[in-house]
This record gives structure tokens, C-alpha cells and sequence, in this order.
């Protein structure tokens, strides 16, 4: 009975957040469904027209393509990297606290000004070009050539870098320092210390940063946007162009289609991701 009473108390503690996923993602994301089965001029049911339609479509992937390549370069770089800076961190415990406000500074400077930033070192006449030049090294036209897929992720990167070390530095600073004192005793190095306590111990914050750091990636469209438009150079067109070319051209089916595809993606990743994290557990 009073495991019972538990539960119905639990329930409406979680029933307030469960309506409003229900509400606003879950009932929305169902209509989209619907949508992508019917014409968007006529009304009419199309099966799977609209899925067809976008698979043959050139300017879909590509989009897909280069929004995957970016996630699979871009994830494990930034997991990697954000490690191990979280760890060289954790070494040195002086001014930790504004070591770690310095890296999430990115975070709270505003698009607007970060498209600044860009236009200002990536220009063909920009300052990054001009530092080159002074080492004799030719420029390079960096937003309108395959270098600007690097700008893209150079963008994130530093953007989000502070973040995900801040996540990690939450999970090290958890590990029990007497794991580390006895393992040094019995001789482990700092290698050792890190594959057998430190890793074990952050899996948990690894299935967290990797789909935080995932969702993350698609708001590097803003700075995209912003500097390049509609129609940026073409590998670092992404699927968050193609949806927002669509929308504005009301081609509601095509785009239904591409957000259900793309969203069953994303839910399959991070079910994998789920699975992956439990058999570790």
C-alpha cells in the first residue's frame, strides 16, 4: 500500500512535465507525420510520395550528406578534445572556477556578434588572410570554397568547447580521490589511472555530453545563415538550409517528409547511444 501511494505521488511529479512533452512536441511531431503523407496544395493522400520525392532530390542529399559528415567529424572531436581539457583542468584546481567561466564565454557572446567575428577573419579580405599574406602564404577565399566546411566546424567547436568541459569536469570532480590514491600505490600510472577509474566512472556523463553535444550541432545553422544566406557554398549546405528554403516556399509536404526522417534519425541515434551506455553500465 505504501509502495502505492509512492507511485501515485511520483506520478503527479512527473505527470505536469509528461503533458507538456505530450503537448508540444509529441502531438506536433505526429501531426508532421500525417502531413507527410498528404499533398500540401490539394489535401490529398499521397503514401509515400513525398518520401520518394525527397530521396530523389539532389539538394536533400546533399544536405544530408553534408550534416552527417559534419556530426561525425564534428562529435568526436569535441567529446575528445572537451576531455581533455576537462582532465588538464582537474590537475590544476587554481582558479578553476574562472578557468571554467573563461571557456563558457563563447556561449554567452550573441549570434549576431559571432557572425561579426566571422566576417572579420573569414573575408577573402578578412584578417585571417591578411596574417597569411604577412608569411607570404596565399589566401584563401574561406566562406565560398570547401574551406568554408572547415570555418563550419571551427565555429562549433569553439563554441561549444566550454560547455561540454564543464560536463566533464562535473563528472571528474565526483570520482572519489582515493581511487587514485590507492591505484598509485599499487604502482598505476597516469594512464592507467585514466582507462580504469576515470573513464569508467564518466560513462555516464559521456552518454549526456554526446546527445547534448548532437543537439547542439544543429544551432551552428544560425551562424550559417546569417553570414551566407539562403544558399552557402555548397559543403556546408545542411539540412537546416534545405527545411528553411522549403518552409519558405511552403512546400510543407517535402519538408514534413525531411523532418521525419531526420528526426527518426536522431531518435535511433540516441537509442543506440542509450544501449551502447547501458551495456557499459
Amino acid at each position: 500500500m505504501r509502495k502505492r501511494k509512492e507511485a501515485v505521488k511520483a506520478l503527479f511529479f512527473i505527470l505536469p512535465s509528461f503533458l507538456g512533452v505530450c503537448l508540444f512536441w509529441v502531438v506536433p511531431y505526429l501531426d508532421v507525420i500525417r502531413r507527410s503523407f498528404f499533398s500540401a496544395v490539394s489535401g490529398e493522400f499521397t503514401g509515400i510520395k513525398n518520401y520518394q520525392t525527397i530521396f530523389g532530390n539532389q539538394a536533400f542529399r546533399l544536405a544530408a550528406s553534408n550534416t552527417l559528415r559534419f556530426f561525425c567529424v564534428c562529435i568526436p572531436i569535441l567529446v575528445a578534445l572537451s576531455l581533455l581539457v576537462a582532465v588538464l583542468l582537474s590537475r590544476e584546481q587554481r582558479n578553476l572556477q574562472l578557468k571554467k567561466s573563461l571557456f563558457l564565454l563563447p556561449m554567452a557572446i550573441p549570434v549576431a556578434s559571432v557572425v561579426l567575428l566571422w566576417k572579420l577573419l573569414f573575408h577573402s579580405q578578412g584578417l585571417l588572410n591578411h596574417l597569411l599574406s604577412l608569411i607570404s602564404v596565399k589566401g584563401v577565399d574561406w566562406m565560398n570554397t570547401k574551406a568554408s566546411f572547415g570555418v563550419l566546424i571551427i565555429s562549433y567547436l569553439w563554441r561549444n568547447l566550454g560547455y561540454d568541459v564543464v560536463l566533464w569536469a562535473a563528472g571528474i570532480s565526483g570520482i572519489p580521490q582515493s581511487l587514485y590514491d590507492a591505484a598509485k600505490v599499487d604502482g598505476a600510472g597516469e594512464w592507467m589511472c585514466f582507462r580504469k577509474i576515470t573513464m569508467p566512472n564518466l560513462m555516464g556523463s559521456l552518454f549526456t555530453i554526446v546527445v547534448l553535444s548532437l543537439l547542439n550541432g544543429f544551432k551552428v545553422f544560425r551562424e550559417a545563415y546569417l553570414v551566407a544566406g539562403d544558399y552557402p557554398q555548397q559543403d556546408m549546405y545542411l539540412l537546416q538550409h534545405l527545411l528553411n528554403n522549403w518552409y519558405r516556399d511552403l512546400a510543407l509536404d517535402k519538408m514534413a517528409a525531411a523532418a521525419v526522417v531526420t528526426g527518426m534519425m536522431i531518435m535511433l541515434l540516441i537509442l543506440a547511444l542509450q544501449k551502447a551506455w547501458a551495456r557499459e553500465e
